[in-house]
């Protein structure tokens, strides 16, 4: 039963994800998500800042895993002096994509170590998103 832009989880569960705990978002959802943003919904954008101006998925946030990987090890306060936006709190729903789907698998790791219950990865990413005819915004 397909589930609407603003309900509580965007998530998908996938039996074919080697991190069992981590949940799967299909392009429909993400679509979904980047022409509705879901208050309780972050989409996250790993790719380094120079990726993410040429081109992001909208309503994403940037948080450059490889350049920045204490991003969500970093106090609220710390958080927003360094990226100019909320630090998502670990209630919210976080979903990570990069260009093809290796950092966002680390951001998603990484993100459920430090407390985030409700984590999936946009397994496509970047590359899926073009493919698939996707909006590119540009900041």
């Amino acid at each position: 039963m397909p589930q609407e832009p603003h309900s509580k989880s965007i998530c998908t569960s996938s039996q074919n994800t080697h991190h069992s705990q981590n949940d799967t978002a299909s392009i429909r959802i993400i679509k979904q998500l980047s022409e509705s943003p879901n208050e309780g919904t972050v989409l996250i954008d790993v790719r380094e800042p120079t990726e993410y101006a040429a081109g992001y998925i909208p309503n994403a946030i940037n948080i450059p895993i490889k350049s920045q990987p204490d991003a969500m090890m970093l106090p609220a306060d710390e958080f927003e002096d360094r990226f100019g936006f909320e630090k998502p709190s670990a209630d919210k729903e976080v979903v990570f994509y990069c260009k093809s789907g290796v950092r966002s698998s680390a951001a998603a790791q990484l993100a459920q170590q430090l407390g985030y219950s409700k984590v999936a990865e946009y397994r496509g990413s970047w590359l899926d998103w073009e493919k698939n005819g996707g909006e590119a915004k540009r900041p």
